[in-house]
């Protein structure tokens, strides 16, 4: 299932999943493949405590049950630095990892990170992009250019239907 973007824009569904290991919130290492075996929601949002980035973070947190139900991690992505991502994990009481990728390397795998217009100003940044990952590490499926809003119900179905076809 592929949400927003063109196919060619970003991985596709049956795609491994590109590896990483990057620091939490809290400075400790955290790889895609510590969660081998379980479902994983790798979403990549502009930065934290914005107004975009906490409507969608937020959504998540309010769905927290069901996502464990299902034993599926998720890992918040953007290349802000630990202490920010420590304060809105905080102020948030978010309960996911969130993962600082500051210098856009694990972004850029996922094709997640490039030229954006911000307020009429050209910059480098992280897309607001989501993927499913299942638990054998391949892609299945993706959204492009995620609207926060809702975006926490999205995810769970991608899950649902993906985790009931195995």
């Amino acid at each position: 299932m592929q949400v927003g973007l063109d196919p060619l824009i970003m991985l596709s569904e049956g795609d491994p999943a590109p590896t990483f290991e990057l620091p939490n919130q809290d400075g400790e290492p955290v790889a895609l493949e510590d969660y081998r075996g379980n479902p994983v929601i790798v979403y990549f949002y502009p930065r934290a405590d914005t107004a975009g980035c906490t409507t969608e973070a937020c959504g998540i947190r309010d769905e927290w049950a069901a996502f464990r139900e299902r034993d599926v991690a998720v890992l918040g992505i953007s290349d802000d630095p630990i202490e920010d991502l420590a304060a809105f994990a905080e102020k948030y009481d978010l309960p996911f990892e969130l993962l600082s990728d500051e210098d856009g390397n694990v972004a850029a795998a996922y094709e997640s990170y490039g030229e954006k217009n911000v307020f009429g100003n050209i910059v480098e940044g992280v897309f607001r992009n989501s993927y499913v990952i299942g638990p054998d590490g391949t892609i299945e499926a993706t959204f492009g250019n995620v609207s926060p809003d809702g975006h926490a119900a999205e995810l769970l179905e991608a899950v649902y239907e993906a985790t009931n076809e195995s």
